[in-house]
């Protein structure tokens, strides 16, 4: 089994020895060769997947080990390390997370990790843990039922009403042939208060974003589809309960039960997953240190990639391409071939963000009501911090309380996970370590700490210059434009090529992994009906 402090092992490429035989290839047969002319260290695969984050492994495991074992894949990685953005790190005394710090417990993960080995290793917070929402003062508990959002302080009785009427379709209609940003949409369904209180700090602790500037459509499909399947929000969401118990097929025996609104992570971090797929992938499949130089048309169809490795220069040449690099990276990969597509990867902006991860004695925090956490506190999920509440930071993750299956910190120590920046906060990139802390430090002084409470333990201190891809309005329009110009270029779908990622796909951890699994299957029927490279004799 795959363990928290296992990692990957990254070789150098080796080329398998001609046995004399000859092989036929057809569209799924699996071929990884040395060519029969021209450089000895080319390889011909039937995939090759750029970038080794959570997006290329699920796709890349999913062909491999579940659809189609035949099939050729290489995985191919600029870093010396798998799991793009997952960065979860370990001292010998404290273990914690630089990207992402959770995900959605969705069916798709846990089947996955499973697959792979890993079921011992996922752990799931409690889903009674409370969310905390910074507001006048107060750190308030988040609604996690219809009765806890009616008698609960979150939002005021002018706000519930509101609130409730928007939910069952009494609001404005929805605009003709405009595209609705996240504030809008909210509140126009919900109302002023909900937007500023629940969905704003939630925009900006999970995209980092502008909820003004953030598509409703692109950034939050599954809830914006609710009003016009129903009429509203509410009675939407029964349709799709509806339409989802219609479907519903029998949940896998292996996969933990999942209570309530929880979130998971692995033992050791994050890192754990694509650690555990690249391993069952294996060192012939996932190469790092591997920096692709160059990808051009093959004469005979299909791709040719060049790469810069740890044994010098490597040629491969693949019927299918999947680029689930960063927008920015896939955009320089194929502005040779087609520059139109190039022009329009560049438009997705990626804001900066800091994760500041620091640790205090127990002993600092205001546990006796005068903070602004419930008397006892400083348990549960973590808080947000609505821009209008003077509160620079974005979030603060109770990384010592959420997954205490999983020993983090010193015993006497309680660690904060915070993530500071976003797009309506670009000047965090030019602080310092020191000042970033300070002012995670001055915040928390504000919410959590003891008065006088001095600087804290530093863990680690992590800035994003380029973090999240920002879903903002226009952002399916752009991505639609891309995927037309490799089109016109003849390097799109139809010619083999195939874009991925988060910028694709959605941010959260477990759609990444959702869409991976759905592009297995594209991959793999491109394979079948529309591969052009020719059969090569070994």
């Amino acid at each position: 089994m795959m363990r928290a402090n296992a990692s990957v092992r990254c070789v150098a490429p080796t080329t398998r020895a001609n046995d004399g035989g000859r092989r036929r290839r057809r569209a799924r047969a699996a071929t990884t060769t040395t060519r029969a002319s021209g450089d000895a260290g080319a390889r011909e695969v039937d995939v090759v997947v750029v970038g080794a984050g959570v997006s290329g492994l699920s796709t890349a495991y999913t062909l491999k080990k579940k659809k189609a074992p035949e099939t050729s894949v290489l995985v191919t990685e600029a870093r010396d390390r798998v799991g793009g953005n997952i960065q979860s790190k370990s001292d010998g005394t404290y273990v914690w997370e630089e990207g992402p710090n959770s995900y959605q417990p969705g069916d798709a993960i846990l089947t996955l990790a499973c697959d792979a080995g890993m079921r011992d290793d996922i752990l799931l917070a409690d889903p009674a843990s409370n969310r905390y929402v910074l507001w006048d003062g107060k750190l308030r508990i988040l609604p996690h039922s219809i009765e806890s959002a009616v008698l609960g302080d979150f939002l005021t009785w002018p706000g519930k009403i509101r609130a409730g009427l928007g939910a069952i379709g009494i609001r404005p209609p929805a605009p003709e042939n405009k595209e609705e940003s996240v504030k809008e949409f909210v509140s126009r369904n919900l109302g002023t208060e909900a937007f500023e209180r629940l969905i704003e700090p939630f925009c900006s602790g999970v995209y980092a974003g502008d909820p003004a500037a953030l598509s409703s459509v692109a950034a939050t499909g599954r809830v914006q589809r609710l009003e016009p399947l129903g009429g509203s929000l509410v009675a939407g969401a029964l349709m799709a309960q509806k339409e989802a118990a219609q479907n519903k097929k029998p949940r896998d025996p292996r996969l933990p039960e999942v209570k309530g609104q929880t979130v998971g992570s692995f033992r050791g971090g994050l890192k754990t997953f694509p650690e555990g797929l690249a391993k069952q992938l294996g060192d012939d499949v996932v190469k790092c240190n591997w920096k692709l130089v160059s990808v051009s048309k093959a004469s005979d169809g299909g791709y040719e990639c060049v790469y810069d490795t740890p044994e010098g220069q490597q040629t491969v040449t693949t019927k299918c391409l999947l680029l689930t690099a960063p927008a920015y990276v896939t955009a320089e990969i194929v502005k040779a071939m087609s520059p139109t597509a190039a022009d329009a990867l560049n438009k997705f902006y990626y804001p900066p963000v800091a994760s500041v991860t620091v640790s205090y004695k127990k002993d600092s925090f205001r546990l006796d009501g005068t903070s602004a956490l419930p008397e006892g506190g400083l348990t549960g999920f973590g808080q947000l911090h609505p821009r209008s509440q003077g509160i620079r930071t974005l979030g603060t993750i109770y990384s010592s309380s959420l997954f205490k299956d999983d020993k983090r910190q010193p015993d006497d120590e309680f660690m904060i996970l915070n993530y500071i920046g976003g797009a309506r906060d670009v000047a965090i990139k030019d602080l310092s370590e020191e000042e970033l802390v300070e002012q995670v430090h001055a915040d928390a002084l504000k919410t959590i700490l003891k008065p006088g409470t001095p600087l804290p333990n530093v863990v680690a201190v992590k800035v994003w210059e380029k973090a999240i891809p920002q879903f903002n309005l226009g952002h399916l329009d752009v991505l639609a434009e891309a995927e037309n110009a490799l089109k016109m270029d003849n390097c799109g779908e139809k010619d083999g090529l195939f874009l991925g990622g988060n910028y694709t796909a959605g941010v959260a951890l477990g759609r990444c992994v959702e869409f991976g699994i759905d592009q297995a299957d594209e991959v793999l029927d491109y394979l079948k009906t529309g591969s052009k490279v020719k059969t090569a004799a070994v």
